[in-house]
């Protein structure tokens, strides 16, 4: 029954993403409402039992390792040697200047609040995190095409590895200085590498098999393989070997996918990821209402000033990061001016980092894991239904919507 009420999840996501899609807003923002409607805080359709049971998230993170692909199979040598460096610092700068403005936003904050400190680092730590879905749905739903999307796609891969690394290090800190709920540095280390690590391992052999030309099904089947190959890996790491299940799947997905694409001849990832396209569309549609799910529009009535300063400060470190790293970079005046628009999109890896947050404060500071996580909560319903919208607005404003797909920055 279960599956059977998560199927039919995806169809009524499926048609009111079709609905908004009318009106000329991006399908994501009709799979994001219906999660949240359909969630275990509205109707329950997919309920709290259904999100934390065992083959619901081995579903979901199968799907986030297929999602992996989209941006993997563009982080081909050849392409990124040109612009490799603008995209490196570009991230540096979005990335670290969201962590050293909402950090130092909320010091200021709590200070007056009388709230320690490292609450402050938390917040920010939490906020450098891009969720790359709902950017790439966008790309994949209006075929965008032109320096800003090529510019995101491999920077969404390196801003999880720079979010992860610095939001470990961060909760490391906290932890230890809290002395309660520290994180090993074996861990820290581990969820950075892990990930690229087992995508690379699969991704090899991978790149050998789908070399040879073969037909819709054989290609299809097999590369649903090798994907539950890599999810697999990952799977036996979160249960086996951490003493937490955090690994980003995506980024497994990425890593495998990446390597393959760099051992295939052109042509034939270009068919490869054309018999994908409907696999991949069915991924998105449960990645992003996985993200809606959680999430409870109730929180908007009762958001306050912590959840205000949160989603401007991290909008003004976004967009400023982006447009200072662009600017440094002599990329082109739309990657300038519109890059950063399209990396608000937050809830679902603030919700993972919340929740590892508020296990390390909720036994030494539990007011503090309180103001964690009904802010970030708040935020995220708030901010996810603007970025979307935001972020269509940012491609459409660089003149990329419907020009075909990524391709090159100038």
């Amino acid at each position: 029954m279960a599956l059977i009420r998560l199927l039919a999840t995806v169809g009524i996501a499926f048609l009111a993403g079709k609905a908004v899609a009318r009106i000329k807003l991006p399908s994501i923002l009709g799979w994001l409402i219906t999660g949240m409607a359909l969630g275990p805080h509205a109707l329950a359709l997919v309920d709290q039992g259904m999100l934390d049971a065992a083959w619901y998230q081995a579903v979901v993170h199968v799907l986030e390792c297929a999602v992996g692909l989209m941006i993997g199979t563009e982080l081909v040598w050849s392409k990124l040697k040109r612009s490799g460096r603008a995209i490196l610092i570009t991230t540096l700068t979005q990335s670290l200047g969201t962590f050293l403005l909402v950090s130092l936003v909320f010091g200021v904050v709590f200070q007056f609040c009388g709230l320690p400190l490292y609450l402050a680092f938390l917040f920010g730590g939490i906020a450098l995190a891009t969720a790359p879905a709902p950017a790439l749905s966008i790309v994949r739903e209006f075929k965008t095409s032109g320096p800003v999307t090529s510019t995101l796609i491999p920077m969404a891969a390196l801003d999880d590895i720079v979010g992860c690394i610095v939001f470990f290090i961060t909760i490391a800190m906290v932890g230890g200085h809290l002395s309660a709920g520290e994180l090993p540095l074996y861990l820290v280390v581990l969820v950075i590498l892990l990930p690229l690590v087992l995508g690379v391992a699969v991704g090899i052999p991978a790149g050998l098999l789908l070399k040879k030309e073969r037909g819709p099904a054989a290609t299809l089947a097999l590369l649903a393989v090798l994907i539950l190959a890599a999810s697999g890996a990952g799977f036996a790491f979160n249960t086996l070997v951490l003493p937490r299940p955090v690994l980003n799947f995506m980024l497994i997905g990425m890593a495998f996918s990446a390597t393959f694409a760099n051992m295939v001849p052109e042509a034939r990832l270009e068919q490869i990821m054309g018999y994908f396209g409907p696999v991949l569309g069915v991924a998105m549609i449960v990645v992003i209402l996985n993200l809606g799910a959680p999430l409870d529009y109730h929180l908007i009535l009762g958001a306050g000033l912590f959840t205000a300063v949160y989603i401007l400060a991290r909008a003004a470190g976004k967009y400023g990061g982006a447009y200072l790293g662009a600017r440094l970079t002599h990329s082109p005046q739309t990657v300038q001016k519109y890059l950063g628009l399209t990396l608000l999109p937050h809830s679902g890896v603030s919700l993972v980092f919340t929740g590892i947050a508020v296990s390390v404060l909720r036994g030494p500071a539990p007011e503090c894991a309180a103001v964690l996580q009904g802010t970030i909560a708040a935020a995220a319903v708030i901010n996810e239904i603007i970025a979307v919208v935001t972020a269509k607005k940012g491609f459409e404003w660089a003149g990329e919507l419907n020009r075909g797909g990524p391709e090159a920055p100038a």
